[in-house]
């Protein structure tokens, strides 16, 4: 697994692409896993804190328990025309003094939760001409290009 920072240093082109994505729109949609092992999908906002790709929670909220149980996620940004961006990988949340970072100064009124991505892989998918292209990179790998038809 790899921070964003990490994503950025292996594959600078290819970050930037998927972060214009995500910075591209306010909310994306977060892929937990439920105690029965079945998905379930929520809208979330996402930031970029240093090197960290970061997203949070309302207090107590199904989803940060679902982190919390099983930090496996997957963030799929806001679809737009030209491409879809996909990361996935392992919640960690974040607590203790490192939180107050993911406040912009003041805390949300109820409190919050807040976590930080480790990726496992990132994808952009596009359509060119009649093939799916598909890029994918994953931590200490090139990034990859699979075409379909």
């Amino acid at each position: 697994m790899a921070t964003w920072g990490q994503f950025e240093s292996e594959a600078a082109e290819f970050a930037k692409l998927i972060r214009a994505r995500f910075e591209g729109a306010e909310t994306h949609v977060l892929a937990t896993l439920r105690k029965d092992g079945s998905p379930r999908v929520s809208g979330s906002e996402v930031a970029f804190q240093g090197a960290d790709l970061s997203f949070g929670s309302m207090l107590n909220a199904v989803k940060a328990r679902d982190l919390q149980r099983d930090g496996r996620c997957a963030i799929h940004a806001h679809p737009t025309k030209g491409g879809d961006a996909k990361v996935a990988g392992v919640a960690i949340e974040v607590t203790g003094g490192a939180k107050d970072a993911y406040t912009s100064g003041a805390e949300p009124p109820g409190g919050f939760h807040a976590f930080r991505l480790e990726l496992e892989e990132a994808v952009f998918t596009s359509v060119e001409g009649d093939e799916l292209v598909v890029k994918l990179w994953r931590p200490g790998q090139s990034v990859r290009t699979f075409r379909r038809r």
